[in-house]
């Protein structure tokens, strides 16, 4: 029966939405997923569903017949849900959410915690690390990344916002080795490097309509932004920090901002969680909860001050 199942409601919406980029949109997936799971779906069918031109699409007659039967399915599944979401009168269970070390403290927890103490009845286990994490092995409701969804039928995703990156150095560091003013400059400086699975991470910049990288070399490479932000407040380098995190440091002085003129790359924040029909009601009012207030807790972060030692 759950093979029978597989990919109906993903081609219905398909059919519903028009075409596939919509039908993207619409189930927080990739043009590419949604491509491949019709492909899957005629596969097991025997039969081709959609004609298909660069510009449009549509059903062809077996397409059609096959169609008219899954609305009566999916009308049959819509009335269940019905009967049990009049039932769901609070919000309850546990939701098991992963997300970034120093990211998930400063901005996803206070939200998530919000959003527990509005539901008294929902509990928490969130867990913090860089790691890849398998969300059906791990038994994870939710997993925020701050990077682009991957490319898979298996995983739904949806986007929460961005944020960009700040070049940034103390006053004493600056004051002893000058500042910047162009990439050319950059090697001819001490560079902290984020370090991420062993692997040190590009700096990106857009100049002259172009994206350039520089790869930051120096004494020290970390795999812990907060790390990194410390040793730039103490005048080991330039450091290369998301701006959340180093906006309250430039604000109290401890940091400068340099290359402001150029525009740098924008990471985006999203949320993953494993596709399916159903999406439990605790994980869709995190979701909505995180996508309507992330925003706002990006401006606010205030991460504590320096202490000299």
């Amino acid at each position: 029966m759950a093979n029978t199942l597989n990919g109906i409601d993903l081609f219905a919406t398909v059919v519903e939405a028009g075409s596939f980029a919509q039908a993207a949109e619409r189930l927080h997936l990739t043009r590419s997923a949604v491509g491949k799971g019709v492909a899957r779906l005629e596969l097991r069918l025997g039969v081709q569903l959609f004609h298909r031109t660069t510009r449009s699409q549509s059903l062809t007659e077996e397409g059609a017949l096959f169609y008219r039967h899954c609305l009566r399915a999916l009308e049959e599944v819509r009335l269940g849900e019905a009967a049990l979401a009049s039932n769901k009168l609070t919000l309850n269970g546990r939701l098991k959410v992963s997300m970034p070390v120093l990211f998930g403290q400063q901005c996803v927890a206070p939200i998530l915690l919000a959003l527990a103490k509005a539901h008294p009845g929902l509990a928490l286990e969130l867990s913090f690390s860089d790691r890849k994490v398998d969300l059906v092995e791990e038994g994870m409701d939710l997993v925020i990344r701050n990077a682009e969804p991957p490319d898979s039928l298996d995983l739904a995703a949806r986007r929460l916002g961005e944020h960009g990156m700040t070049l940034c150095a103390s006053p004493a560091y600056l004051a002893e080795r000058g500042e910047p003013v162009t990439l050319a400059e950059l090697p001819e400086h001490e560079c902290i490097a984020y370090l991420r699975q062993g692997r040190v991470l590009s700096w990106w910049w857009q100049e002259a309509e172009a994206w350039r990288e520089v790869q930051p070399r120096g004494r020290l490479q970390m795999d812990d932004l907060n790390a990194i932000t410390q040793a730039a407040i103490a005048g080991f380098g330039l450091a290369w920090l998301p701006t959340w995190l180093a906006r309250p440091h430039l604000e109290r002085g401890e940091l400068r901002e340099l290359l402001a003129r150029l525009p740098g790359r924008r990471y985006p924040i999203n949320a993953l969680w494993p596709h399916g029909p159903h999406l439990p009601l605790k994980t869709r009012l995190a979701i909505d909860w995180l996508a309507s207030r992330l925003s706002e807790q990006l401006a606010s972060v205030n991460v504590p001050g320096h202490q000299p030692q």
